[in-house]
């Protein structure tokens, strides 16, 4: 949620049609989406009333992970979460934020879904809002693009030695764990030196693999080096 900055908001209008209106949004501490709706799309919804956010994450590879959000439009009250939402607002679209315009999304459940075709899951509130962020999200998309481009010789060297591949090829997704805990940029740069060594030396045969190779792989479109 916390990487996307816009979402569709939906609900059923006082008309009986339903409804969904585009809009941005930052989130608070808890992930809940704080949105702007300006007057003449406030009058089609209603504090209190059922609705859901609905927010498509675009990344690089070919997976188009999204969450759906069902919960009811509330207002902030504490004045400490108002200037805190206004100050994350102004510095991700660059303008400031009238408090009369600001609404909340409070969750209660959430559908997350990995990628189109796939089945999703629900989460409850709670787990929702004690969910840790990944604290690689503001570095991922640097270090995808620049394994894709830079040292794609040494992606293909991993996938040889840690993802199970003794089928007719076609094109799949694979999940390598990190050998330890990783949680900036340059802890990913170094652990992914060290595996890129390691995985050289068994593909040498001057070393065994340390670890068993990854079996649960996930068909996908087209060809891709990382994702």
């Amino acid at each position: 949620m916390e990487l996307s900055s816009t979402g569709t908001l939906s609900a059923v209008a006082p008309d009986g049609w339903p409804l969904g209106v585009g809009a941005r949004f930052v989130v608070d501490m808890d992930g809940s989406p704080a949105i702007c709706l300006k007057n003449i799309e406030a009058g089609r919804f209603s504090v209190g009333g059922k609705s859901s956010f609905h927010v498509q994450l675009e990344q690089s590879g070919l997976r188009t992970p999204q969450c759906t959000l069902l919960g009811s439009l509330t207002k902030p009250e504490h004045g400490l979460l108002l200037k805190d939402l206004q100050r994350k607002w102004e510095r991700r679209f660059a303008e400031e934020l009238d408090e009369e315009f600001i609404y909340l999304v409070s969750v209660e459940r959430v559908l997350c879904i990995a990628d189109f075709n796939e089945d999703g899951i629900w989460v409850n509130s709670v787990e929702y809002g004690n969910a840790e962020p990944d604290p690689l999200r503001n570095c991922a998309e640097k270090i995808v693009h620049e394994m894709n481009t830079e040292h794609s010789e040494d992606v293909q060297r991993l996938s040889s030695a840690h993802v199970e591949t003794e089928f007719q090829v076609k094109v799949f997704e694979a999940r390598i764990p990190f050998p330890r805990e990783v949680t900036d940029e340059k802890g990913v740069k170094s652990t992914f030196n060290s595996m890129s060594h390691q995985a050289w030396e068994v593909e040498k045969n001057y070393a065994l693999p340390e670890s068993q190779k990854v079996k649960i792989l996930k068909k996908v479109g087209q060809t891709v080096l990382c994702s």
